[in-house]
């Protein structure tokens, strides 16, 4: 697991959980309390989390254990929100579109039912806007033992209408059969109380949930995030050093210097960049990214005269 996919994942997860405020997203992905170019062009090793003194292999490892102990909670911290957040989206969701579809508990009241009657039930009838006049003459004669004017518009959305019939209970076969034929579509749906107000007290426990832990979250994603980002810089810095020791031997004689183009100069950038280093290794003029060469390890499929490593500081895929 590399570190700069942790820190991408740590900042598209920081701009998922802020969903609708996501020009907050930027302000809240820092590192040391600096913006990430700022950062980055003031770079200084540091000592106390990363003491010189150890070994490269040992400061490496402490920035892989650091890394991945980051990932190991995120994913644990992402699965638990994400959870009640699916969760109340579904319910929201089942109180939302369609007459056809939607949950009715919000729509209903109980005066708008015969209930505990042995022999009578109210069915819920959604009829679109333009059939409202073919209900109100055809309902009461749709089947036998319909109430005469039982029915009643509870609600309305932009298509259809919510009506109220009251039939007797051994006519809802025949009553549900001859309403499809008129294109009326009969609700499969029964008042209860017990019920209704169980899905209210979920859809309100699971919004405070969401509430609760969104705070803790956004923090922890920026503390979070700037410790993994920090831990990339630091060991971009290591292969730098690392891989020009490898190429230039010893002494330590070379400078790391950051050079930031925008994308029409970067042809130009790496002309001159290779007329200035070209001395440096003869075989880089003749090597390109399509070439195999064994033992060669091209990790950026990329080689040049000079040690080179990118550092992308845009990690948002803004749609």
């Amino acid at each position: 697991l590399t570190d700069a996919l942790v820190v991408k994942k740590l900042a598209q997860y920081m701009s998922d959980v802020l969903e609708d405020s996501r020009d907050k997203v930027q302000e809240n992905l820092l590192a040391n309390g600096v913006d990430l170019n700022t950062y980055v062009t003031r770079f200084q090793w540091d000592m106390a989390k990363y003491p010189i003194k150890q070994s490269l292999k040992n400061i490496s490892e402490i920035v892989s254990k650091q890394v991945t102990q980051i990932d190991n909670d995120l994913k644990a911290r992402a699965s638990a929100y994400n959870s009640i957040k699916g969760n109340l989206q579904n319910l929201e969701r089942k109180n939302a579109g369609s007459l056809l579809t939607r949950s009715l508990a919000d729509i209903v009241k109980k005066e708008d039912f015969v209930l505990d009657s042995e022999y009578l039930i109210t069915m819920l009838v959604v009829v679109p806007k333009a059939s409202y006049p073919d209900w109100q003459k055809t309902y009461e004669t749709l089947s036998e033992m319909v109430v005469p004017r039982s029915s009643n518009l509870l609600f309305e959305d932009q298509d259809s209408g919510l009506f109220s019939v009251t039939l007797f209970r051994k006519a809802i076969d025949d009553f549900k059969l001859k309403s499809r034929e008129n294109k009326f579509i009969v609700r499969d749906f029964q008042y209860n109380e017990e019920e209704m107000k169980a899905d209210k007290e979920e859809l309100t426990r699971l919004s405070t949930d969401k509430k609760k832990q969104f705070g803790p979250l956004v923090r922890w994603l920026k503390v979070n995030f700037s410790e993994a980002f920090i831990a990339w810089i630091h060991i971009k810095a290591l292969r730098v050093f690392t891989e020009s020791v490898l190429r230039y031997g010893l002494p330590v004689n070379f400078q790391a210097m950051l050079l930031q183009t925008n994308k029409k100069n970067i042809k130009k950038l790496r002309e001159v960049l290779h007329e200035l280093y070209k001395h440096l290794d003869g075989s880089a003029a003749i090597i390109d990214a399509s070439m195999d060469i064994p033992g060669l390890n091209l990790s950026q499929q990329e080689y040049y005269p000079y040690v080179y490593y990118k550092i992308d500081c845009n990690l948002l895929d803004f749609k």
